[in-house]
């Protein structure tokens, strides 16, 4: 498993009071949930009209996939209308051994013990 987190910082020149600074930065974290299906908040200081910062993370089975999605964001924010990309920060983790093997998680137990009869997977494989 890997995970992709990146920070976005904007700058929003049109912006002249807090609403119109929430305005963009709201347009912009709806427009990247609803057409990447990732998660995203704002985590800089808030009350400055003109300046923005955005983190971001994603999940995936691939590093490639993780990086894929975070290139499409950053294409996303660099086009966004009423904002400028002043800077960007991205990273990939990869959880376990090339994000494999993860120790201690739900698919290393013996879900009999735990009164599953059967476990099947989606590639048709039952245990």
């Amino acid at each position: 498993m890997f995970v992709g987190v990146a920070r976005y910082v904007l700058q929003i020149p049109g912006a002249r009071s807090l609403k119109d600074r929430r305005q963009v930065v709201k347009s912009l974290k709806e427009r990247l949930r609803a057409r990447l299906g990732l998660s995203v908040a704002e985590v800089g200081d808030i009350e400055r009209y003109q300046v923005a910062t955005l983190g971001l993370a994603v999940v995936g089975r691939n590093s490639g996939l993780c990086r894929e999605t975070l290139a499409k964001v950053t294409q996303m924010v660099g086009t966004a209308k009423d904002s400028i990309l002043a800077d960007c920060r991205t990273e990939i983790i990869a959880f376990g051994a090339a994000g494999k093997g993860l120790k201690e998680g739900l698919e290393t137990l013996d879900l009999t013990e735990l009164g599953a009869a059967e476990v099947s997977y989606p590639d048709g494989e039952t245990e």
